[in-house]
């Protein structure tokens, strides 16, 4: 009995009992983690029968493979239940903590392992996007060899984040995020497992705060699990020694709604994706929505203004010019006030966007440079070149000044003269092609009428 506990006692106080009852216990989420594949819940996409990772597992043939996937989808789990479920020794480095020193060492004991006791190694790289280039392609002659067998598990896509050697080297498995379905099981499952789970405690638990749980979690069994843990361990018990979980305790007990975000990861893209193309279609409601998921999930608001001054010009351009500098006045206006009430300028900038006119027309740049990158930019014609060198030239050759040649714009009426502009080598080129909303309508029609079209 230390110091701290004579005192509660001396005072008639129990010890925390919540601390008391899980001290030196993991988390629930790790005590829950499946230990063979019949126990797996979830990913049905990749591990139902007959599907490829399920018959590697089974049949103990298993290639180098790269798990990805949002976190707690199962990747470090499914791996454990590999290691357990084929006779090999499974190895595991974490690519945040370990380098090319550790690896080594594995590679060394896997040598001795294969010519000693003819035992194969599978290395678990946890992070494995972590890794630079270098210590990526520090694996690729032991798998190659057939030394090493590689599970890499990584949150990032591996299209971006691992070298194109290692990708052609390993079966790819996206793992994605657990249903509501498959938590509400996984849960269950929790409550009633008397040797790791919750059942010893006597719990009874609304259905609704079971799916609060399961809901709040979005698709996170690590979140889902620590959260019910949590709730046990915090209610007492009643007379009848009954721990009663009803919704207003699953409130406390995950109060935010997970919402899955990286701004490195899939989401990022796949939201920034779904704004911009939100904004495009005119959805102002989509675009709110999808603006509110980037801002919840901490994206960082200076990217979502980058994005939308690049939209204003992109996708409505020439349709309403204006856009542009709305956008703009927006993002100063939230640097001056920032948040909360910044909300309201990103707010003001996304609706403006979804309701504007859209034009691609300012896309006639693209055109521009492919042409110049196939034929070359041609020859500027005389009475375009820069005045003083032609005047120059003029005088040391005694010629006649091209610049002469040049009409003047604003000498004519409406400040317009038809002359050539285009290179001599491609005198009809064409470009832009107008939009048909009224602001660009109205821009054309004025230059048709000067052309006299």
């Amino acid at each position: 009995m230390d110091l701290f506990e004579e005192k509660a006692e001396a005072g008639g106080k129990r010890p925390n009992r919540p601390a008391a009852e899980n001290r030196g216990a993991a988390p629930l989420a790790t005590r829950m983690r499946p230990v063979s594949l019949e126990e797996f819940v979830g990913q049905r996409h990749v591990l139902s029968e007959g599907m490829l990772l399920n018959r590697m597992i089974r049949t103990g043939t298993i290639g180098s493979v790269i798990l990805y996937g949002p976190p707690s989808s199962g990747k470090t789990t499914l791996a454990n239940v590999i290691s357990r479920e084929i006779d090999a020794r499974f190895v595991v480095l974490n690519a945040v903590l370990d380098g090319i020193k550790e690896l080594r060492a594995v590679v060394e004991e896997a040598r001795t392992r294969e010519r000693m006791q003819q035992t194969r190694t599978i290395l678990f790289v946890d992070e494995i996007h972590r890794w630079n280039k270098a210590q990526q392609d520090a694996l690729l002659p032991h798998i190659e060899s057939g030394l090493l067998t590689l599970i890499g598990a990584t949150t990032e896509n591996p299209y971006y984040s691992l070298v194109s050697p290692l990708l052609s080297r390993c079966q790819l498995f996206e793992l994605l995020p657990f249903d509501e379905a498959d938590l509400i099981t996984l849960l269950r499952r929790a409550l009633a497992d008397r040797e790791r789970g919750l059942a010893r405690f006597n719990i009874e638990i609304a259905d609704d705060a079971l799916h609060h749980f399961a809901s709040y979690a979005a698709g996170d069994i690590r979140n889902a699990l620590n959260a019910l843990e949590m709730a046990v361990l915090t209610t007492d018990p009643d007379e009848t020694g009954t721990r009663r979980v009803s919704l207003s305790v699953a409130r406390e007990s995950i109060q935010k709604r997970n919402v899955r975000f990286s701004q490195q990861g899939d989401e990022h893209y796949h939201y920034a994706s779904a704004l911009i193309k939100s904004l495009r279609g005119s959805d102002a409601d989509a675009a709110l929505h999808w603006l509110a998921a980037m801002l919840e999930g901490g994206e960082d608001p200076q990217f979502i203004f980058r994005r939308l001054l690049i939209f204003a010009s992109e996708d409505i351009g020439m349709a309403e010019p204006k856009a542009l500098e709305l956008v703009k006045a927006c993002q100063h206006a939230f640097e001056t006030c920032g948040m909360p009430e910044g909300l309201y300028f990103m707010s003001h900038a996304c609706l403006y966007l979804a309701l504007c006119p859209k034009s691609k027309s300012t896309k006639a740049i693209f055109k521009a440079l492919d042409h110049i990158r196939k034929s070359g930019p041609g020859t500027v014609p005389p009475h375009l070149r820069d005045k003083t060198a032609n005047k120059l030239k003029a005088r040391y050759e005694s010629s006649d000044n091209p610049s002469e040649q040049y009409l003047y714009p604003h000498e004519y009426p409406n400040n317009w003269v038809a002359q050539q502009y285009l290179p001599e080598e491609f005198p009809g080129l064409k470009y832009y092609e107008p939009g048909s909303s009224p602001v660009e309508e109205r821009l054309n029609e004025r230059l048709r009428r000067l052309r006299g079209g």
